[in-house]
């Protein structure tokens, strides 16, 4: 008889293993991140956190009711083309990239559900979303971030966070502008193509080498980046003399500042971008369209850019263009005074 309960009292707590393990997986779900990490996520998913700039982009653009923050605070003239209710959201800061300002502690104050990483996927970036999810217990996901990958990228978030819809849209708007891209570029041979240089803050002496995914979009409207003759890497700083000796046909730049000077400086008058007039710079509120972040945001940043290179090549209204993106992305509907601050002096002359 003893025998007989002991039975029946094992059998009734593996019945109530069985279970709980049942409850567990109704109440979470696995996700196979970019890194080929699975991590466990909530069934529900109400607030998240995004790691660094690309991250709070796209998080913004598919559902920015979920974000608990920005990872950087907004200056005035930037929160004017982000939406009311998400402009004054708080600052925890950035856990990944140059300058990283969160620290576990503002991490574990903005109770995020997840934390969601977009950009580069490599071994550090997925050796630091393990440390995190360890010292925190919140599941960190990576998202390959690369420009090619952007409408794969925005369908991923929307099917994570239940936002298949908005993701659907922005994940066609981008195809779409790819498609066109492709089209313009195929018909341009290949001698014709322009040779860059992309000229990074006021002195528009740092660049992006060969490889660098801050140089992703130049690559995609075929043209060529000047700085590959430097080597390999992400970001690094040259001198005038090398961008002398490179002899760029177009110079980009996000700096008001190093575009007015590279156009007026004795310094730089013997490039040919220079002595064409062709220093362009790209718009950059509330994000930057070349670059800064290197996200979602370069979606809008093709249309200017192929634009901008193959002027009378590519049938783009680009007004019209840009009061849908940031309808679409950024949940905003453009002043015509708004429209005409983000395009002054950033492409050819008429």
């Amino acid at each position: 008889m003893k025998r007989r309960n002991l039975l029946i009292s094992l059998l009734a707590a593996a019945t109530a293993l069985v279970g709980c393990a049942s409850f567990a997986s109704a109440e979470e779900r696995i996700f196979t991140d970019a890194a080929g990490r699975k991590v466990a996520l909530p069934e529900k998913i109400s607030r998240v956190m995004a790691a660094g700039p690309p991250a709070s982009v796209l998080l913004y653009s598919v559902a920015p009711e979920r974000m608990v923050g920005w990872v950087r605070e907004f200056k005035d003239d930037e929160k004017a083309f982000i939406a009311a209710p998400y402009r004054d959201l708080p600052v925890h800061g950035r856990l990944t990239g140059k300058g990283d300002t969160a620290n576990m502690e503002a991490v574990l104050a903005m109770k995020p559900d997840i934390i969601l990483d977009v950009g580069t996927v490599n071994p550090t970036y997925a050796s630091l979303a393990d440390k995190v999810q360890e010292q925190t217990g919140i599941p960190y996901v990576l998202i390959d971030g690369t420009f090619a990958n952007t409408p794969k990228s925005l369908r991923e978030i929307g099917e994570l966070l239940g936002e298949k819809e908005q993701a659907e849209k922005l994940a066609a708007y981008t195809e779409a502008a790819m498609q066109r891209l492709d089209k313009v570029v195929s018909e341009v041979p290949a001698d014709q193509r322009p040779r860059v240089y992309y000229g990074r803050g006021p002195e528009g002496l740092e660049t992006g080498l060969a490889g660098s995914i801050n140089m992703e979009v130049l690559s995609a409207v075929g043209a060529s980046n000047v700085a590959d003759a430097a080597g390999k890497g992400s970001l690094a700083n040259v001198s005038l003399e090398q961008i002398l000796s490179w002899n760029p046909d177009v110079i980009l730049t996000l700096s008001p500042k190093f575009q007015k000077s590279a156009l007026s400086d004795p310094s730089w008058a013997g490039i040919k971008a220079v002595k064409d007039g062709r220093v362009f710079r790209a718009p950059a509120l509330p994000f930057g369209w070349f670059d800064a972040p290197p996200g979602v945001n370069r979606a809008i940043g093709v249309s200017w850019l192929t634009s901008a290179l193959y002027p009378g090549k590519a049938e783009i209204d680009l007004k019209a263009e840009t009061r849908d993106f940031y309808k679409l992305f950024y949940h905003v509907d453009l002043t015509d005074e708004q429209l005409a601050k983000l395009l002054a002096d950033t492409g050819p002359k008429p």
